[in-house]
């Protein structure tokens, strides 16, 4: 949630669309909860009988953010919520369930009160168990996972604030308020532009909003702590009101109004909000000349009858014009008067908006304050964690998966072969010269072409399976950790003409049919030739370039060979003559006229019929058309003449 109201919709002009190579190469942080609640609601809405959807989630959607767009992500879980994030947890409940929490409090005994929040607990347990999961599910993926010790939004803001993450992927807004500089809010996997991103640059000079003054509106309109917030405060209220001081006062001016003192613009003089007029009180008329009735102007009707206006004189050379519909004058007293008018409407505002603070106990609230302005979210209980990226244990993947989803192993290793080319090109970009396999497997064959995915250019790879030789040159730097059974299984698991179980589970089907296919990545072609086996792979260009540059200097050479070699096979097809020209000399005989030709053959022919001559057959073109007896120059329709004219 974050900050109450339609906090969102006011950022929402400043949001930038990236493409997906806005995140490659770049470390982000996750609020973890964020991804379990959001995408997994939506995937057990379309299939009540999905099983482990939350696993299924961050399983699919790890590996698009790692492989296919090439980020560095860094999980963080929630830690022990806040007493305050607890009432507005438990009053959020209550108030989803249509249990008036105050009436049920004041009506129950004091040995309910755990009775009373057993719904709460228990849903918390559960999703505590969800956490847990995706938690070994990460760890079995090799991805560093941070516990934080309140909000999971607050440590990613603060990692992303002191420059460790370059973003942070959550949909609470209060990340602004814990200190993130960019936020990315929405992110879709399948798309042109699949990041939705929030500067904290373009907000400060869009709406001029800072970290400090967007604390305030959290708690004039209400937060995750403070469900409530001010009484008659909105998102324009709180933005309109928090306008009126810069960033190093605002919390300061907050606490004066709470203890009733009215901040003047001075600062010297301070004044009792309850000894501040009332709204309420008529203030008197703003005195100003007198003015025209007919023509609006500064003066009287019947002087200007006489004399005439000196303003309609200057505009339209008449004594007095009557003014139009909506009429404003603006001479200098006018002028004052309106703003004058403007500036009691807005000293009434103000003493309206101090008065309602004002009326609230304990406001503003500490503790809020010091929770939104902390720099200490890492839970240090158990030393520092590093941030390292492990490689995935996929045996311990395959049996996790195989028992929580009832995938197939070949289903899981074929979705993780696109993450383990990118830690393989990965590996190959920083030493060149060291020799590795893919998956212990596979070797780099060739770039066979550029392909276009959602607006975007990847290189397909094609990879070779590589002999008995290799395979044992590949391992023999490696833990023997694998018998012979369970590395032959490794090496034919990949084999697209591997036979289908007939006996397959139906659960397992119906959960893979109602996989959100926007979080799949693709899965690799496998080709047989010669009884070589090929996989082909999805890469980013500027990866493959760093792990094989002669490789891709060849391919680009190649493709600048095919492209020169079209260019001049369409030159040749098509000569670059002008196409509304007709060519010089006699046309072949039995060749069909260009439109031009053929009208100006027929206006020619129309000529000389009309003048009483016979039209000259050119010396190339046949004379054994058969002549037409229907008179051409009487009034036909233009279709039948265009027909006897091509006989």
């Amino acid at each position: 949630m974050g900050v109450g109201g339609s906090f969102w919709d006011l950022l929402k002009p400043y949001a930038r669309q990236e493409g997906p190579g806005f995140l490659r190469g770049r470390r982000v942080a996750v609020d973890l909860s964020f991804w379990i609640v959001s995408h997994s609601t939506a995937i057990q809405a379309r299939s009540p009988y999905a099983r482990s959807p939350h696993i299924r989630t961050t399983f699919f959607r790890t590996l698009a953010l790692f492989s296919k767009m090439g980020a560095f992500p860094v999980f963080v879980v929630d830690g022990t919520p806040s007493p305050l994030k607890s009432q507005a947890r438990a009053a959020r409940f209550f108030r989803g369930s249509g249990i008036d929490a105050a009436a049920s409090t004041s009506k129950e005994p004091e040995g309910d009160a755990s009775v009373r929040a057993s719904p709460v607990k228990a849903r918390n347990a559960l999703f505590t168990r969800y956490v847990k999961d995706c938690v070994e599910l990460l760890g079995y993926l090799g991805m560093p996972v941070l516990q934080a010790k309140g909000e999971a939004e607050a440590l990613c803001a603060q990692l992303n604030n002191e420059g460790q993450v370059d973003a942070c992927i959550t949909s609470d807004s209060d990340a602004f308020l814990f200190g993130a500089k960019t936020v990315i809010k929405v992110l879709r996997s399948n798309c042109k532009e699949p990041v939705e991103c929030y500067n904290v640059g373009d907000i400060e000079s869009g709406i001029g909003l800072k970290r400090k003054q967007m604390v305030a509106m959290a708690l004039l309109i209400g937060c995750d702590h403070d469900l409530q917030g001010v009484p008659g405060f909105g998102v324009e209220t709180a933005l309109r009101f928090v306008r009126l001081f810069d960033e190093d006062h605002i919390l300061d001016k907050l606490h004066e109004i709470g203890r009733g003192i009215y901040p003047s613009a001075e600062g010297d003089d301070k004044t009792h909000v309850d000894d501040l007029p009332s709204t309420s009180t008529k203030s008197s008329p703003v005195a100003r000349s007198r003015h025209c009735s007919n023509c609006g102007h500064p003066g009287n009707k019947k002087d200007h009858i006489k004399t005439g206006c000196n303003y309609c004189l200057l505009d339209s050379l008449e004594n007095c014009v009557e003014k139009p519909a909506g009429f404003i004058c603006d001479c200098p007293s006018c002028d004052k008067a309106r703003d004058l008018k403007a500036q009691r409407r807005q000293e009434n505002w103000q003493i309206k908006v101090f008065k309602r603070i004002a009326a609230e106990t304990n406001f503003p609230y500490e503790e809020i304050i010091k929770l939104y302005l902390s720099d200490d979210n890492l839970d240090k209980d158990n030393g520092v964690p590093l941030v390292v990226w492990n490689e995935p244990n996929v045996e311990a993947l395959v049996d996790m998966l195989k028992y929580t989803q009832r995938w197939e192993p070949s289903y899981i290793r074929q979705h993780l072969l696109p993450m383990l080319s990118t830690i393989y090109l990965r590996e190959m970009a920083l030493s060149p010269c060291k020799s590795l396999l893919l998956y212990d497997q596979y070797e780099f064959h060739s770039i066979q072409r550029i392909k276009i995915r959602y607006g975007h250019p990847y290189y397909l790879v094609k990879w070779k399976r590589a002999t008995r030789g290799m395979l044992s040159a590949g391992l023999s730097g490696k833990k023997a950790e694998l018998d012979g059974e369970s590395s032959q299984a490794e090496v034919v698991v990949l084999d697209d003409e591997e036979e289908d179980e007939e006996e397959e589970e139906e659960d397992a089907t119906v959960n893979r049919e109602s996989a959100d296919s926007l979080d799949e990545p693709d899965l690799p072609q496998v080709l047989r030739d010669d009884d070589c086996i090929f996989l082909l792979t999805d890469e980013d260009i500027q990866l493959v370039d760093a792990a094989f540059p002669n490789e891709a200097q060849r391919f680009q050479r190649e493709q600048r060979l095919k492209e020169e070699k079209s260019r001049s096979r369409k030159s040749k097809v098509n000569p670059a003559t002008s196409g509304f020209e007709t060519p010089k000399g006699p046309r072949p005989g039995g060749v069909q006229l260009s439109i031009k030709e053929f009208y100006r053959a027929t206006k020619g022919a129309a000529g000389d019929e009309a003048a009483g001559k016979k039209p000259q057959v050119e010396a190339g073109q046949s004379s054994k058309r058969k002549a037409s007896t229907v008179d051409l120059s009487k009034k036909i329709p233009k279709s039948l003449r265009r027909r006897l004219l091509f006989d």
